[in-house]
């Protein structure tokens, strides 16, 4: 299983290539993914890359969870397949990221390539240098969600 960690800086080129930092690609290469899948976040102004058989199985979820009869929810489905494209890393293992993804995504030539568990985001550098969330939000976020549980001995969770 691919799980993607890390928070690394590049630069595009004139033409929009990045380099996909080597510590993912050795990741996409030792799980089998030649092809990725680009496409703008749901929620934030970054992008995000899937590995094929990710965005497959996120796609197949989404489909499930939608009535293909229901013309809302067909519309939410076809914006989110029609806003993605398939990308294929170079022999260099570059890719190219098309101009209008980087509008999208407010990128100009620096950008941060931050490994989210099975997908990586690729962000503004000036964006990504701004704190997700300040530091007292975060801890009372985590409190929230995770307060009710604690470690035990082994080091896994268990609830209270």
């Amino acid at each position: 299983m691919i799980r993607f960690l890390g928070n690394i800086e590049a630069k595009t080129d004139t033409k929009g290539r990045v380099f996909i930092p080597a510590v993912f690609r050795k990741q996409l290469q030792a799980a089998g993914e030649e092809s990725l899948v680009l496409r703008k976040d749901v929620f934030q102004d970054c992008l995000v890359l899937y590995p094929e058989s990710i965005w497959f199985k996120t796609q197949t979820e989404l489909r499930q969870r939608l009535n293909k009869w229901n013309a809302r929810q067909q519309a939410v489905f076809r914006q989110f397949v029609s806003d993605a494209e398939v990308v294929i890393p170079d022999g260099n293992g570059r890719i190219l990221i098309p101009r209008r993804y980087l509008q999208m995504a407010g990128i100009e030539s620096e950008v941060r390539f931050i490994g989210m568990d099975n997908t990586i985001e690729i962000w503004a550098k000036a964006r990504a240098d701004v704190p997700f969330m300040e530091a007292e939000a975060f801890g009372e976020a985590l409190q929230e969600v995770l307060g009710s549980e604690s470690w035990n001995h082994n080091g896994d969770w268990t609830n209270d």
